[in-house]
């Protein structure tokens, strides 16, 4: 997957805050009563054995990193409720699911610092193979089974690679997008592999193709293919202070991003950072 520079996470965390719709319930970093939110988020994280430690470690600090950007902060306060609420899921194989953190309303920066600081100090739940669809089926179990109102309910699910245990992400993703939420995908690319991970980080037409056909859909998804997160940071904080604003702009995405396919499929365009 190679090394995945801080700005990261805070890039596509960003990007994902506000695409989706429906209730739910919370606890975590500030708990979460019977109360309204924008956005109800779940941070859906793989944590196979392609991913090594190094890696992991980079993506939860982008992850804190982009809950502690002043310019999120800005953009959580400025929706209608003023606040989202999140989960936090790793997964491998598909009896390695885990809810590391469950429901937290993030509000302002003392809560948001309290669920980075949980986050940081949970360790990695897992190593084994890649079952994206039971990360898929925990956190449309997290959303049904809360009690918030969420005016958006969204799924990001992060990985470096196909689906290869459980049952078909496809078939996940249209389970979920069924019940109205949306899914969008952060693709990592793995430029140098090792032979045995060869076929599952680079498949035919490559990851994002993979994660558009099988990992998103649902109204707005979309698909990151990042390269290099050392420009992710600020084109993703950029795109989410456009989206709570005023919705999905692909004009104003743009900026400082190439993006690619979305001619081909306006309904889940792949945002190519780092090339």
């Amino acid at each position: 997957m190679g090394r995945i520079a801080l700005a990261s996470m805070a890039a596509w965390l960003v990007l994902a805050l506000p695409v989706a719709v429906l209730p739910l319930a919370v606890v975590g970093a500030t708990p979460a009563k019977a109360d309204d939110v924008d956005v109800a988020l779940v941070l859906v994280t793989d944590v196979s054995r392609s991913i090594d430690d190094t890696e992991f470690a980079l993506e939860k600090n982008g992850y804190a990193s982009a809950f502690t950007n002043p310019r999120v902060l800005e953009a959580i306060q400025s929706g209608p409720n003023r606040k989202i609420a999140v989960a936090y899921v790793e997964f491998a194989s598909s009896f390695e699911v885990r809810t590391v953190l469950d429901w937290a309303v993030i509000r302002d920066k003392a809560s948001a610092q309290a669920f980075v600081d949980r986050l940081s100090a949970a360790p990695r739940s897992f190593w084994g193979r890649t079952a994206i669809s039971a990360g898929i089926d925990q956190a449309v179990q997290l959303l049904a089974e809360s009690g918030m109102t969420a005016t958006r309910r969204v799924i990001d699910v992060c990985g470096d690679g196909t689906n290869n245990a459980g049952r078909e992400a496809a078939d996940a993703r249209d389970d979920a997008v069924r019940t109205g939420v949306t899914i969008n995908g952060l693709a990592i690319i793995n430029d140098h592999p090792v032979s045995w991970t060869f076929a599952h980080v680079q498949p035919p037409g490559g990851l994002p193709n993979y994660y558009r056909d099988n990992v998103t859909g649902g109204p707005g998804s979309f698909v990151l293919e990042v390269h290099d997160f050392a420009s992710f940071g600020d084109a993703m904080t950029r795109k989410l202070v456009e989206e709570i604003a005023t919705g999905p702009s692909i004009s104003k995405l743009a900026t400082g991003s190439s993006i690619s396919n979305l001619a081909t499929r306006p309904s889940t365009p792949t945002f190519a950072i780092g090339h």
